[in-house]
């Protein structure tokens, strides 16, 4: 119903050149084949020691350099162990690659606070860690663990720190017949690289790309500072779910960033922000498709529209 155009999409596309860090492990292994199977264009994979060999019909290398270079691997997926996470996102972010997915969860803060800071000095964008990745269904391509099933190509947008409520989200719009442009998980962990407002302005240029779904949770301001985005600039409207009303302070919600720290990272205070901002509120995770049916029916987009 809401799915009929072949929309373009953020990030990730028919243009995606996917390099795999950490391809020949189980993880990256099974997903590089679930992604391949999607459409995704899979040029090359890094295992160090393994360069020479090959995974399906895909290249092993065994440094980053040597891979873009042979390949033109443009984007990066990377599944390595914790410990060495950090350096495999400077790795492919010191050979040019342009969009680094981290999907390793488990990555010693500090070391995610010293790539972050690191990545500021380069033109990598990294999406995670700890994150499910994207997926833009028109463009066929996927990057990371999100079930490609369930997605259908459309026009409406979905920015989370949750892949589980992402997959419930894309659940509920595909079955109403409402079709997504790009799904993007940005992660849970305190520290990460792109943010709500980083992916919000992506949207916000995004032709093919009607509203957005906003799901966020307690822990933290990123909220906040998308609901001061949204109602300086964002022009297009959005639907947001915050989860995590009835924890108590302290509590975590499986995200290392999502503990409650002061009333600022309260579910009410971010409800408030969004609020405020012209956010349409989804009530509960089960009103996701309901909520943005009805906004796409009625045309009632709040302020922004």
């Amino acid at each position: 119903m809401f799915g009929s155009c072949i929309p373009l999409s953020i990030l990730v596309g028919k243009e995606t050149r996917l390099l795999v860090q950490g391809i020949t492990g189980r993880e990256g292994s099974f997903h590089a084949r679930r992604c391949s199977e999607y459409g995704t264009n899979i040029v090359a994979g890094v295992t160090p020691g393994r360069g020479g060999q090959m995974f399906d019909d895909v290249p092993v290398y065994d440094t980053v350099s040597d891979a873009v270079k042979e390949s033109g691997a443009n984007a990066s997926m990377i599944f390595v162990p914790p410990i060495f996470a950090a350096d495999a996102i400077v790795e492919a972010a010191d050979s040019g690659i342009d969009t680094v997915i981290c999907i390793t969860e488990g990555i010693p803060v500090m070391d995610s606070l010293k790539v972050i800071h690191y990545l500021r000095d380069t033109s990598a964008t990294l999406i995670g860690p700890n994150c499910p990745g994207l997926i833009s269904p028109g463009e066929k391509c996927k990057v990371g663990i999100m079930p490609a099933a369930i997605h259908m190509p459309g026009r409406v947008g979905i920015v989370s720190k949750s892949g589980t409520l992402t997959y419930e989200a894309v659940g509920q719009l595909t079955g109403l017949g409402i079709g997504q442009s790009t799904c993007v998980g940005i992660g849970g962990d305190p520290f990460i690289g792109m943010s709500y407002v980083e992916v919000l302005r992506l949207f916000q240029e995004d032709e093919e790309t009607d509203m957005v779904v906003l799901i966020g949770e307690i822990g933290g301001t990123r909220e906040q500072e998308a609901a001061e985005y949204i109602e300086r600039e964002f022009t297009k409207p959005v639907a947001g779910l915050i989860v995590g009303r009835s924890a108590p302070p302290g509590r975590r919600m499986g995200h290392a960033g999502a503990i409650i720290t002061g009333s600022a990272g309260r579910a009410d205070e971010k409800i408030k922000s969004l609020q405020s901002a012209g956010v349409t509120i989804v009530p509960t995770p089960a009103d996701i498709g309901s909520t943005v049916y009805g906004m796409l029916e009625q045309k009632s987009f709040g302020h922004n529209q």
